[in-house]
């Protein structure tokens, strides 16, 4: 299991870091294993793009103002609920939301959380779009606002170290067409040719 010193680190380092690392989601019994594939930055106060901009300090974001390795879920639109993992210290509002898995088990379970339906029965294009997003994964490994607020060194979610090796690729975040300069920032980290990527960087 991954200590606390390891999200109590510079938030972009711990964005890349985290890449390889597996999920491990303990729900009533079902373990899920995922491993990180894709990852974001949000560097609080000075981030345009973070709820946290500004010192913002409102009900949803406290949570970003928790210690290091606690877990923020937040939602999109009313349906989709977003990984996030807070870094540094108490007090530094900054995280890193997870943007894609790879599953390495319980392939039924995750195909009936997002499709209702095994494996076996999905089409490609299902089984492509499993969890290469952030409300895909989220929904693949039934992860919602009941994390919110509670930390990564508990049976109910944590994460494994890996030995796996591979090459990572730096672009631009998603989604944050508000952020004015910080839309350009380089702050979204994926597993080079990792097929669970949202979407890959255009050359």
């Amino acid at each position: 299991m991954l200590e606390k010193d390891f999200f109590n680190r510079d938030t972009l380092t711990v964005a890349k870091d985290l890449l390889g690392k597996v999920i491990i989601r303990n729900d009533n019994g079902i373990v899920y294993k995922a491993k990180i594939v894709e990852t974001e930055a949000y560097l609080g106060i000075e981030d345009r793009a973070a709820h946290s901009f500004g010192d913002r300090k409102t009900e949803r974001t406290k949570i970003m103002y928790e210690d290091a390795g606690t877990i923020y879920v937040y939602q999109t639109y009313g349906i989709h609920f977003m990984l996030n993992f807070v870094t540094r210290d108490i007090g530094i509002p900054e995280a890193v939301l997870i943007r894609g898995v790879e599953p390495l088990n319980e392939f039924d379970n995750i195909s009936l959380n997002r499709f209702g339906k095994t494996y076996k029965d999905l089409s490609a294009y299902q089984k492509k779009n499993l969890t290469n997003g952030p409300g895909k994964l989220t929904k693949a490994l039934n992860i919602d606002k009941n994390l919110n607020g509670k930390n990564l060194f508990k049976d109910e979610l944590y994460l494994e170290d890996d030995a796996s090796i591979f090459d990572i690729v730096i672009d631009k975040r998603i989604g944050i067409d508000y952020a004015k300069e910080a839309i350009d920032y380089p702050y979204r980290f994926y597993i080079k040719d990792n097929p669970h990527v949202s979407i890959l960087k255009k050359d």
